[in-house]
């Protein structure tokens, strides 16, 4: 039995890099899957197969019995690298251990807090056929608000990282959303410690090289432009509402 024997199936989003990221990062080899969202491939027969949900990122593996196994959910499959993968524990922590705990402490934090907030200010302020104060209001300020819980836990930390003595997969969860921090209308720099952060990571050989898988990387460039800024919200926003629009017809 050959292992690893990983495909990544992914796009260029917060949710997608972390993952080519942990892979970088453990120097494990794997191939890759680009997901074309503007063409709805994330909604096709074949990958609902692997994701249900229709949803990037997902992966596939030759498990320890010799049969595939589906994974999707980052969170889910960040533990999944992390338990079959790390035993060095590089970007983990052993289990049972009061390290073990607290970084999924922070990996809950991304996946149920600053992903779906700040992914919601993204929608508000930029793919909604209409602008709602309240909408993008409401989600910036709580995004804001979680930032502020990072930039102060972080401030305490004598490592420089979310956890122990090191990099994690509570590090590498969060480090996308927050490269993306000005797409959602967000200024970064008004947490100097999260900044500080994110910085550091960047200097990171696997955050660089697994940042820019299956495409380049480039947030915070476009982010400097307001016309590219325009111009690439107004390509989303179109498949986006096409998504949904999609979404709407099969519910059942």
């Amino acid at each position: 039995m050959s292992r690893p024997n990983i495909t990544l199936y992914t796009a260029q989003t917060p949710n997608g890099i972390k993952i080519s990221i942990a892979l970088e990062e453990l120097g494990l080899p794997y191939n890759v899957e680009h997901i074309d969202l503007s063409k709805l491939e994330q909604k096709e027969d074949w990958f609902l197969e692997i994701n249900p949900n229709g949803r990037i990122p997902a992966l596939t593996d030759t498990f320890s019995d010799g049969q595939k196994i589906r994974l999707f959910e980052s969170g889910s499959i960040l533990q999944y690298l992390a338990e079959q993968y790390d035993p060095e524990h590089k970007i983990s922590f052993p289990k049972g251990t009061r390290e073990y705990y607290e970084m999924n402490n922070w990996l809950f934090f991304q996946n149920a807090g600053v992903g779906p907030m700040q992914g919601q200010a993204n929608h508000f302020s930029r793919y909604a056929p209409e602008r709602i104060e309240y909408g993008v209001n409401r989600y910036i300020n709580e995004t804001r608000r979680l930032y502020s819980v990072l930039n102060k836990h972080l401030a305490q930390s004598k490592s420089g990282y979310l956890v122990g003595d090191h990099v994690s997969i509570a590090d590498i969860s969060l480090w996308g959303w927050v490269a993306a921090a000005a797409w959602a209308g967000v200024d970064i720099n008004e947490f100097p410690h999260l900044k500080a952060w994110e910085d550091r990571m960047a200097q990171r050989p696997g955050i660089e090289k697994g940042r820019h898988v299956p495409s380049p990387h480039n947030v915070k460039e476009r982010t400097k432009d307001k016309e590219s800024i325009e111009k690439h919200a107004a390509e989303i926003r179109a498949w986006v509402q096409e998504g949904m629009k999609s979404d709407a017809q099969n519910k059942s």
